[in-house]
């Protein structure tokens, strides 16, 4: 069996929990087993009957009262409770801010290896194997785990959601023990940035800025662009983030998030290795910046050597265009 952490937010099931699920459908067919989608909280059973259309054959609801809010030490020993009883021969998460966190505390507690953000799964022999980016993405590893299960954060925005015929999975209802020293750090409330923009790991088009955008107002030049644009987010650099541009949490690189859209839109970013390694992976990239021998031009798919604040409107035009016909 490949269990996967469904990942909640908002009541809803995130995209890139689907696409670990998906991943691991596939996976499981080449492989003669069955993927099984793992949630936890205080009553997730709702969620349960969605999931079999997403690639789940079984579901398994971990429930508490005490795992109403998100605590690491309290999610983890749900999962490794759930582990422990069901052995699961391999385990994915999502490489989010959660799944980055979840992930290595159950890898700990179960004392065997961790795959991260990885962006290709295979099946070879009776192991998976995994490729991930190193080096700030200038180099791919391919490794696999020898220990049981193996665990593996999947890269979101990489892994297709699955689309194909399936059964209704089978629901399996679990009461989890949960001492109360172990939901002390729980997260009691979530305050969100005021807006409608998604988040940028979640994307299909992103649209970034950097100290080229030469102050905090005009970023509201990437908001218009992005209102045009379905499914978009804006990003930034971390230049743009330290000078207080825009908030942390639109922040693209190394020190911030790892994106992978079908298309990022750079607008006065250099491309410093930092910033280039959360968004190499993106499918296509297109990038506008006045210095010609900016290094985001080496990994850019289309370049424009050219004032950004003379590029938008031509692109806000166009786009219009389009919307209109």
């Amino acid at each position: 069996m490949i269990a996967v952490y469904m990942e909640i937010r908002d009541g809803k099931v995130k995209k890139g929990s689907l696409e670990a699920l998906g991943e691991a459908k596939r996976k499981a067919g080449e492989t003669g087993t069955q993927a099984a989608a793992v949630l936890a909280g205080a009553a997730v059973e709702g969620l349960a009957s969605g999931l079999s259309a997403s690639g789940a054959d079984k579901v398994y609801c971990l429930e508490n009262p005490a795992l109403a809010g998100y605590s690491s030490q309290g999610y983890a020993k749900a999962l490794t409770d759930f582990v422990n009883e069901v052995r699961p021969e391999s385990f994915f998460f999502a490489a989010t801010a959660m799944g980055r966190d979840l992930a290595p505390r159950l890898a700990a507690a179960l004392g065997v290896g961790l795959a991260s953000d990885c962006t290709h799964v295979a099946v070879s022999g009776d192991r998976l194997e995994f490729t991930r980016p190193i080096y700030a993405g200038k180099a791919l590893l391919s490794l696999k785990l020898t220990t049981s299960p193996q665990i593996a954060t999947l890269r979101p925005n990489v892994f297709p959601v699955f689309s194909g015929e399936t059964g209704a999975a089978e629901v399996i209802t679990k009461a989890t023990a949960i001492s109360e020293g172990l939901i002390k750090g729980r997260v009691e409330e979530i305050l969100r940035e005021q807006s409608a923009e998604i988040d940028v790991t979640e994307a299909e088009v992103v649209i970034s800025g950097g100290r080229g955008m030469k102050g905090p107002e005009n970023f509201a030049l990437l908001r218009e662009l992005s209102a045009l644009i379905p499914r978009s987010a804006v990003g930034a650099s971390r230049s743009a983030v330290d000078s207080g541009w825009i908030g942390h949490g639109h922040q693209v690189g190394q020190t911030g998030k790892t994106v992978s859209p079908n298309l990022y839109l750079a607008f006065g970013i250099s491309g410093a290795i930092q910033h280039l390694a959360g968004m190499s992976s993106s499918k296509v990239i297109a990038a506008v910046n006045k210095d010609p021998e900016a290094p985001i031009f080496k990994v850019a798919d289309y370049g424009v050597v050219g004032d950004l604040f003379e590029v938008i409107p031509h692109l806000k035009d166009e786009l219009k265009k389009i919307a209109a016909e």
